[in-house]
């Protein structure tokens, strides 16, 4: 037996890229009441009362505010499902994603 016969190749490594994250945004609108907004925002994104009243009175303030950052399907889902809530109720509620910088 050659003695390149038995020399062991090195493995290249596959680099795994991470997905891409999107941000959750919620935008302002002038009808649909503030305890609505919330009571979605602790659904639909978990957060605390605290919390979503926070989030909720930065986009009242400035038009728009991150909710939340996941990977895309997921932000595309839950964007979809509060801004179907809204919907559902009557309100003009919207919620969009965009990528992360």
């Amino acid at each position: 037996m050659r003695e390149t016969d038995t020399l062991l190749k090195p493995k290249a490594k596959t680099q795994v890229a991470r997905p891409r994250l999107h941000k959750v945004i919620l935008v302002n609108d002038d009808f649909t009441p503030r305890e609505f907004v919330a009571k979605v925002l602790k659904a639909e994104f978990r957060t605390s009362e605290d919390e979503a009243y926070k989030i909720m009175i930065t986009a009242h303030r400035r038009g728009v505010c991150v909710v939340a950052v996941y990977a895309r399907d997921i932000a595309e889902t839950k964007a979809t499902r509060a801004t179907d809530a809204g919907k559902a109720a009557g309100y003009p509620l919207l919620f969009t994603t965009e990528p992360e910088e």
